[in-house]
């Protein structure tokens, strides 16, 4: 069950133990109170994390167009440009690995830049820099990419109006 809370509370029982308390919205009431009849009495695996508007299909539209236009202006690919375009405005996290694991990883992100080697705590690994694929973005995160394309086209002299704006 994934639901949308408005409010959080937390309170102290008589026994010490802590209690969560969430007020949900109202459109999502009945669903916790189909869920909670099949959850009573059962160990429960909660997350709580900042509730952040997803990114819209339009967006996602806009950015793959502006990417097929940069593609055709360069003599690129559309997953190319993509690709470079996260590197340069995308997501990522820094971690690192044992050498021997460095193919695997890159294997498993979209995109990753090789920093180089490190020691730490008398271990050496590889630094690696990996982009989390723009699917995973929320509106924050995607207006930035979108942003960063917008000025990449524009310095290739690409119309960078959306579809709404040119009808306009």
């Amino acid at each position: 069950m994934r639901v949308t809370a408005d409010r959080l509370d937390a309170r102290v029982t008589l026994k010490g133990d802590m209690e969560l308390v969430l007020g949900v919205e109202k459109n999502c009431a009945e669903t916790v109170r189909r869920a909670m009849e099949s959850l009573v009495n059962r160990r429960l695996a909660v997350e709580i994390v900042q509730w952040r508007a997803k990114r819209s299909k339009d967006a996602n539209a806009y950015f793959w167009a502006l990417c097929g236009k940069i593609a055709d202006a360069v003599g690129s690919t559309k997953d190319d440009v993509y690709l470079q375009l996260l590197e340069s405005y995308g997501v990522y996290t820094t971690i690192i690995v044992a050498p021997e694991a460095v193919e695997r990883v890159k294997a498993e992100w979209r995109t990753v830049r090789q920093l180089g080697k490190v020691t730490v705590n008398g271990v050496t690994g590889v630094q690696l820099q990996c982009y989390f694929g723009s699917s995973t973005y929320d509106t924050k995160e995607m207006s930035r990419l979108i942003d960063g394309t917008v000025q990449e086209a524009k310095e290739l002299g690409i119309e960078t109006l959306t579809p709404l704006e040119l009808e306009r």
